[in-house]
């Protein structure tokens, strides 16, 4: 293969960190540049086994530093972009909606012009399932990709909002783009303020595990590493301007979920505690992942084989979340 220069924005968070790793050392002949701002969901401490490689570098700096970010990419010329970078909690979307349409929104368009102006490859814009809204408690009907988006949250209409920015700037000016659309992610790496590493490090602490609601709301759960080669699959055969769904096909009620870890840690569900619903919290996200699959991804992990392999990464890494806890 041609040595190819990728920038992954946000590649200091949970998912863009993962997918990183996952470049750098499955394609030793690309150039990766890791662009993040470093803000409390990004740490480095993660690439210290990939550092001191050739083909990694990192870049510091703000995706909605307009001038920052068409200097890099006129100095760099990059052939492909694959867009991580987002504020991605809903619980602080609901309390500081503006950071959010200002990273989100702002941050990508600022990117789309400096793609456009130095005429990249293709550009990856990675969003969610969150941006359709929410489904009903039938299981026989999935987000597709034909579904209309109706974001619920401050959080998942900003990231609508960039999904739209990003087609237009395919349908207006012809930039070469994909917009892949996640079901909830999970894996080593991720933040501890989100449900799964929350519980994890919570009962091994054993400290109460707060529950919204009465637990039921659905998510469909995808390994990251899963998510990561879905990505890799897109960027190198997606066909140009198309939307392509990633889910894996693995519903489980938020209770379900806290109740997993508890046991296979071996503790109470004495620590489960039920807290006040979230505002606007969607009832279930489920992602019919078949057009991806066409392409020849399919998840290499059921729920069980890895949510196993998280619990035991987080066992094994407090060296990483503890401080960022503290």
């Amino acid at each position: 293969m041609q040595t190819n220069k990728l920038l992954v924005t946000g590649g200091a968070g949970f998912i863009g960190g993962n997918f990183v790793q996952y470049m750098v050392n499955k394609y030793p002949q690309y150039d990766i540049y890791n662009l993040d701002l470093l803000t409390y969901a990004g740490d480095l401490t993660k690439h210290r086994q990939i550092n001191d490689k050739e083909n990694y570098h990192f870049v510091k700096a703000d995706i909605t530093d307009r001038q920052t970010v068409l200097t890099l990419f006129e100095k760099e010329t990059f052939d492909y972009v694959i867009h991580f970078a987002a504020e991605s909690h809903v619980d602080r979307s609901i309390t500081d909606p503006e950071r959010f349409v200002r990273t989100n929104v702002l941050g990508t368009q600022v990117l789309l012009d400096a793609a456009k102006k130095i005429g990249v490859k293709k550009f990856i814009h990675v969003s969610t399932d969150e941006v359709y809204g929410e489904l009903s408690f039938d299981p026989s009907i999935f987000f597709t990709e034909e579904t209309p988006l109706q974001p619920n949250s401050p959080y998942s209409a900003s990231k609508a909002s960039s999904d739209l920015l990003v087609r237009a700037y395919y349908e207006t000016f012809g930039l070469p783009i994909n917009i892949t659309r996640c079901s909830n992610n999970y894996g080593p790496f991720h933040f501890p303020e989100k449900l799964i590493p929350l519980t994890i490090s919570r009962v091994l602490n054993d400290e109460k595990v707060p529950v919204y609601g009465d637990g039921k709301n659905i998510r469909d759960w995808l390994h990251v590493l899963d998510h990561c080669a879905a990505i890799d699959l897109v960027l190198h055969n997606g066909v140009k301007g198309e939307v392509y769904n990633v889910g894996g096909r693995n519903e489980r009620t938020n209770l379900q979920v806290v109740k997993t870890i508890i046991q296979s840690l071996g503790k109470s569900e004495d620590l489960i505690e039920f807290v006040s619903d979230r505002l606007g919290h969607d009832k279930r996200y489920a992602i019919d992942p078949a057009k991806l699959e066409t392409l020849g991804w399919k998840p290499n992990y059921t729920f069980d084989t890895g949510i196993a392999q998280t619990i035991d990464w987080y066992k094994k890494n407090k060296w990483w979340w503890k401080p960022l806890l503290e």
